[in-house]
């Protein structure tokens, strides 16, 4: 079980993560003004930023034993910080099907944002355990004596499926339906729906909802095939994001009318 000093120093590491992310974010944003490729920086920072907080999170959460509840406080205090540090990145690949259906990504922008999701992800996987195996706390020497192993959470395949869908499909909802509320107010609703989500879905699945996310923190884990991570991590999101679009976005999306005009 963890101790006070184990939890400080996450909570220090998490805060480190955040501000060096924040630093970089706005150093890249500055030096390729003029290229272009600011968007594609801001991302893969981002989504770096939300895999290394998730990593630590987790760790806190499977090696430290914290309570559940103080879990889910982090995990709601993270989603703010999230919310209100990534600007226009979106950090999640289905997300990123979302912006392309509502027409405000080309598809080969969606693309190059999914590649640099992924491309943060993989990046995570590695820096974390280099993070870890400076051994500061005795948790984390503890994880690096585990060999930084984990265990899937998942037991039926299919199940845990639905589950993501669901998820998915919540958040998403949350998100599309806020668009107008103020930012300030808009990253806590997000929050508090992105906490119950994992609340209700994680001893399921984690309750990822996010491919990237879930290639970074959770295929590297004991327990299911890859066929079965891409099933429940990857297919699921993807399933959810497709019916809220479908049952939420679609009845309202305006249709060309005869005249050249937009009909609701």
């Amino acid at each position: 079980k963890q101790t006070s000093a184990d939890v400080a120093v996450s909570l220090v590491l998490l805060a480190v993560v955040v501000l060096l992310s924040d630093l970089v974010r706005r150093m890249l944003g500055r030096v390729l003004a003029q290229t272009g490729f600011q968007v594609h920086a801001a991302e893969f920072v981002s989504t770096l930023q939300l895999c290394c907080c998730t990593h630590e999170l987790r760790v806190l959460s499977d090696v430290g034993k914290i309570e559940r509840r103080f879990a889910h406080t982090l995990t709601y205090v993270a989603a703010v910080v999230h919310g209100l540090t990534f600007r226009d990145a979106i950090g999640n690949p289905a997300c990123t099907l979302v912006h392309t259906y509502r027409q405000k990504l080309v598809p080969s922008a969606a693309l190059w944002r999914i590649a640099c999701q992924f491309a943060a992800a993989a990046t995570a996987r590695v820096l974390m355990p280099l993070a870890w195996s400076l051994g500061v706390s005795s948790m984390h020497m503890r994880h690096r004596a585990g060999e930084f192993q984990c265990t899937s959470p998942i037991d039926a395949p299919l199940a845990a499926t639905a589950v993501e869908i669901a998820c998915a499909f919540a958040v998403q909802t949350a998100v599309t339906h806020t668009r107008s509320l103020e930012e300030k107010y808009r990253v806590h609703a997000v929050a508090a729906v992105i906490t119950t989500a994992v609340y209700a879905g994680g001893p399921s699945t984690g309750a990822v909802f996010n491919p990237a996310l879930a290639f970074s923190t959770q295929f590297r884990c004991d327990g299911r095939s890859l066929s079965e991570y891409c099933l429940v991590y990857w297919l699921g999101p993807v399933l959810g994001i497709v019916h809220m679009c479908a049952s939420v976005l679609a009845p309202n999306y305006p249709v060309p009318c005869d005249n050249g005009g937009l009909c609701v």
